[in-house]
């Protein structure tokens, strides 16, 4: 039985491989020199229209036929013509042209809608009680957005792209960080109503339980004026904002809360009496500032969460 031959496949030849991966490399600056060459007829023109000097423009076309390995211009007194390959090129050159112009369009169009991750960190009693519930109004007007939420007691580095904003009780005094104050407010011994009740004006500070912090946060304004002005020792100690909370709503005892955080878990000031007065003047203030890094402040994505989080935190703040 006669053997059939294999039909061949055609084979690309070895110059249409060279001159595909020439190709596959061009600079597009280079391709742009030689369309402005072409266009006004001269490498002066050119350099004008392009804001750089001839013999840029000319190192440019020479480099431009290196690579392709073709000559596109011919050089003489007058200026430079188009050799046969460089009008052959030029119909693809336009091509390129207008296609660098879509994706410009198109880039434009991307950063001009919010869309995306953002990184947010924030202190844990602010991420939970103000942040995070509010992230439902914010994803209802941009869905595109998605926010990632860092509520931990360490800071996120903005310089190193740990995040993208950030909710401080400090003021960054980098210049690369953009920064807004956003409330002041106070810290008031509070308790659950019937706590309150049962105090009435009170009269000495160890009259009541305290609900203080753990011993790694003695730094933190509340813990100093509590090892000031309070005798006793607390009847909990807790490094947990939340936990102090949520005790002092069950009825444990007096916390240190700031004002905006009572109408949310139904706390009530107590009254001081003449005597602590003057202790209530020291009661600790506190600044809450959103930080960002100048060059991310007008990227749509941040700059949405970025003014959505300073209106609903400045309401926040003056809800008292």
């Amino acid at each position: 039985m006669a053997l059939r031959k294999r039909k061949k496949t055609p084979v690309e030849s070895l110059p249409a491989i060279a001159t595909r991966a020439r190709v596959n490399h061009l600079d597009w600056d280079l391709v742009r020199v030689f369309l402005e060459v072409s266009r006004t007829g001269g490498m002066s023109a050119a350099a004008q229209r392009l804001e750089m000097d001839v013999s840029t423009v000319s190192r440019r076309l020479e480099r431009l036929e290196s690579d392709l390995g073709v000559v596109v211009f011919e050089r003489n007194r007058d200026g430079v013509v188009a050799t046969e390959a460089g009008e052959k090129l030029m119909p693809a050159a336009e091509e390129m042209a207008r296609a660098m112009g879509d994706l410009g369009v198109a880039l434009d169009a991307v950063e001009a809608e919010a869309e995306g991750v953002v990184r947010l960190t924030a202190p844990p009693g602010i991420a939970d009680v103000f942040v995070a519930p509010a992230l439902a109004r914010f994803h209802t007007l941009h869905p595109q957005v998605r926010v990632d939420l860092d509520a931990s007691v360490g800071h996120a580095e903005l310089t190193r792209g740990e995040a993208d904003i950030a909710l401080r009780t400090r003021r960054p005094e980098r210049p690369d960080l953009v920064s807004k104050k956003l409330v002041t407010t106070r810290s008031l011994p509070a308790g659950a109503a019937g706590y309150i009740a049962s105090l009435g004006t009170l009269r000495r500070a160890e009259d009541a339980r305290w609900i203080g912090w753990g011993h790694d946060r003695a730094n933190v304004g509340e813990a100093r004026w509590l090892s000031q002005y309070v005798a006793q020792p607390p009847v909990l100690r807790t490094s947990s904002f939340s936990a102090q909370l949520n005790a002092a709503a069950a009825g444990v005892g007096l916390m240190l809360a700031p004002e905006p955080y009572l109408g949310r878990f139904g706390l009530f000031p107590v009254t001081p009496g003449r005597a602590l007065l003057e202790s209530w003047e020291a009661l600790p203030m506190s600044d809450l500032w959103l930080v960002g890094h100048v060059a991310l402040r007008r990227v749509p994505r941040v700059a949405v969460l970025w003014d959505f989080v300073m209106a609903e935190l400045t309401r926040s703040g003056n809800d008292e």
